[in-house]
């Protein structure tokens, strides 16, 4: 299956390496385009070439570019948007002979460990788009209404982590680990946790590791003074109402 990105920015990017294929890919006049190109193979088009020649296409610009891309566009091509914003029926009614398939990525697809968020859909192609991003990592099903939602989990979650490897790297490094040492504690740390994750609940693990009154205990203590599950909570607030 030959795929078309109309815009190759950051996830587009991702996706691509992940499925590690030649692409026809497109962008603004960023050069982005190009360099996807250069990287994987493939050919660098226009939005229009890109449609034409692409057995499945890809929208990855900016949603705000929506009514502006599908102005030239006559096509009955298989779409999959990943747009933050744009409903199945707003992408429908700008392309209304293409069956669209709502999906939202998140950016560790580049490695193949990535989520991917599929709003339900009874239409055959569903079955085929759910197939080429499990390439890429886990597919989950959702009803369209709480797409944003869940991609407010998945789509910024590796930003979210980052920062706290990045606080909790800094703060090893204040007591004294060299900063490479610290990040590797933090990571591992960090990557062995999610495997048990698979197989324990979040209250087995933490209580597997906290003793009463102990160093585990005082600092789950200063995190939740901190208001940490305040913040997350705030933080998919504003994402969701965003």
């Amino acid at each position: 299956m030959q795929i078309g990105f109309i815009g190759s920015g950051n996830m587009a990017s991702a996706l691509a390496r992940g499925w590690g294929d030649p692409v026809l890919a497109s962008d603004s006049g960023s050069g982005r385009a190009q360099r996807l190109v250069d990287e994987l193979g493939g050919e660098r088009l226009s939005n229009a070439e890109v449609f034409e020649r692409a057995d499945l296409v890809i929208l990855a610009h900016k949603p705000y570019q929506l009514a502006d891309v599908a102005a030239p566009i006559r096509t009955d091509k298989p779409i999959v948007s990943i747009l933050g914003r744009g409903t199945v029926a707003e992408i429908e009614a700008v392309y209304p002979s293409s069956p669209v398939i709502r999906v939202e990525p998140n950016t560790p697809a580049a490695i193949r460990r990535g989520v991917s968020v599929l709003a339900a859909s009874e239409k055959p192609e569903a079955q085929t788009v759910k197939a080429l991003f499990e390439r890429v990592g886990t597919v989950v099903e959702v009803p369209e209404r709480l797409l944003d939602v869940a991609g407010a989990v998945t789509g910024v979650g590796p930003a979210y982590w980052a920062l706290f490897v990045e606080a909790y790297t800094d703060a090893a490094v204040r007591h004294g680990i060299p900063a490479a040492q610290a990040a590797t504690l933090v990571t591992e740390t960090m990557a062995g946790t999610a495997a048990l994750l698979q197989h324990t609940d979040t209250l087995a693990l933490r209580r597997g590791v906290t003793s009463p009154g102990g160093s585990t205990a005082r600092g789950l203590a200063a995190l939740e003074r901190g208001g940490v599950r305040a913040a997350l909570a705030q933080a998919m607030d504003d994402v969701v109402g965003g």
